[in-house]
């Protein structure tokens, strides 16, 4: 599985982005996705999940109620809409993607995934 993530840039505090990653090598039906972001010298945080089908989504308490992530099977590609950007949603983030045979299950945690996009960086100015 391939994953390219696209989308990141600068914006101002209070604005939107919208992060894309668009998969290949698998039938991305069958590919349950996340979004997670990373700074320098931190830890991987989960950002958010979603099922196979699309039906389940989870968020971190962090972005809860300003992201959404959503799921176009027909074309390959999870997306992450980033609304009232912060500055601490500064970071480099990335889509992670796992094989699993459950329509309704997502993953928070980074070892659960086994397959990761290149990062792209999204800078939020104060």
């Amino acid at each position: 599985v391939q994953l390219q993530a696209s989308g990141g840039g600068l914006v101002q505090a209070g604005g939107s982005l919208r992060l894309s990653c668009v998969a290949s090598g698998r039938t991305f039906g069958g590919l349950v996705m996340g979004w997670f972001r990373q700074a320098p010298g931190e830890e991987r945080e989960f950002i958010a999940g979603i099922s196979r089908s699309g039906y389940n989504t989870y968020y971190a308490d962090s972005v809860r109620g300003r992201f959404t992530i959503s799921r176009d099977n027909a074309g390959n590609t999870v997306y992450l809409q980033m609304n009232n950007l912060k500055p601490e949603d500064t970071d480099v983030y990335y889509c992670a993607a796992r094989i699993d045979y459950s329509e309704n299950y997502f993953y928070t945690e980074a070892r659960n995934y086994a397959y990761w996009g290149q990062g792209t960086l999204v800078t939020v100015s104060s």
